[in-house]
């Protein structure tokens, strides 16, 4: 397997990024709701604690990501496919990357805004109170991941028809 992408297949780096990315939203959609409906106390501040965590972790897997995708060339697809098909993959993967970045920097914003210091960038940032802008920025936390979670469905949905219907193994390429 080579470490890059290559015209025909991806790479190590690309399949660690994306399946990392992957678990971690796995993981860290169910615990945010799962915060959301606990009581203030220590096990709230534990679960955020680590909610916070793997916010930032995903956070910076996906810079990591879009640097990568920036300098490797992403593997050509079977000419074969419908044009509406790939602008539909396109639109898709585009939309994950920004609505995982909205996810992550509404909630930064959200914590800094609340009166919370955060380390990014391995910068510690404290930004004064506005519990005003703390809630917008919790709102569009809240809707980026009810975006994401349909977002993930139609990546999903879209592998399998690929699969069933197109005879083809896209998933192959990811693994």
């Amino acid at each position: 397997m080579h470490l890059t992408n290559t015209l025909a297949e991806y790479g190590f780096i690309s399949k660690l990024l994306h399946w990392l990315s992957a678990i971690l939203l796995l993981v860290q959609i169910p615990l945010g709701f799962y915060l959301v409906d606990l009581d203030f106390g220590e096990e709230r501040i534990n679960v955020e604690n680590i909610h916070v965590i793997l916010g930032l972790t995903i956070f910076y897997i996906v810079v990591i990501r879009l640097v990568n995708k920036i300098l490797n060339p992403t593997p050509k697809l079977d000419p074969s496919i419908f044009k509406g098909q790939v602008f539909l993959a396109k639109m898709n993967h585009i939309l994950l990357y920004f609505t995982i970045l909205s996810i992550t920097i509404s909630g930064i914003l959200k914590k800094l805004f609340n009166g919370e210091t955060l380390v990014i960038f391995f910068r510690e940032i404290k930004l004064n109170d506005n519990f005003e802008l703390a809630d917008q920025f919790y709102n569009i936390h809240i809707l980026s991941n009810y975006t994401i979670m349909v977002l993930i469905g139609i990546h999903l949905i879209a592998v399998i028809v690929h699969r069933l219907f197109f005879k083809d193994n896209l998933l192959k390429k990811m693994l």
